[in-house]
């Protein structure tokens, strides 16, 4: 009977970690798209502005608003760090606790001020080399 009781809530995890669109979900909170840290493909930063976009799950694009002044730019050799503390949801900027890094330790500590799912009419209007 034991063994039986401890095998459900194992199951039922596998499940829950298989099943699609388990990576990206609304926050039932707030209202909010959300997405999990581990599901976060890649990045851009269009021209030397104050956003970025995060490709998440191949399909979604999230828009990441800076404070004014920050002129991102993605070149090699830099990396968009995000420190992940507590849960690895990001469902609103507070989330993100993001750092642009390179090999020789430089470091750059970028504030988020909005985030936002973009929609597939969104995506389609970012120009191609601007696409994470």
């Amino acid at each position: 009977m034991v063994t039986r009781l401890t095998s459900i809530p194992i199951a039922l995890v596998a499940l829950m970690l298989a099943a699609p669109g388990a990576h990206a979900a609304a926050d039932p909170r707030s209202g909010h798209d959300c997405f999990r840290t581990n599901s976060w493909d890649g990045w851009s930063a269009p021209g030397a502005g104050d956003v970025l976009y995060l490709r998440v799950d191949r399909h979604d694009v999230f828009r990441v608003d800076l404070s004014p002044g920050t002129h991102v730019r993605k070149e090699p050799g830099r990396f968009l760090v995000n420190r992940v503390r507590g849960s690895n949801w990001i469902c609103s900027p507070l989330d993100l606790d993001l750092t642009l890094s390179d090999h020789s330790r430089f470091q750059e500590a970028l504030i988020a001020r909005s985030l936002r799912k973009l929609t597939p009419a969104e995506i389609a209007a970012i120009p191609r080399k601007d696409l994470p």
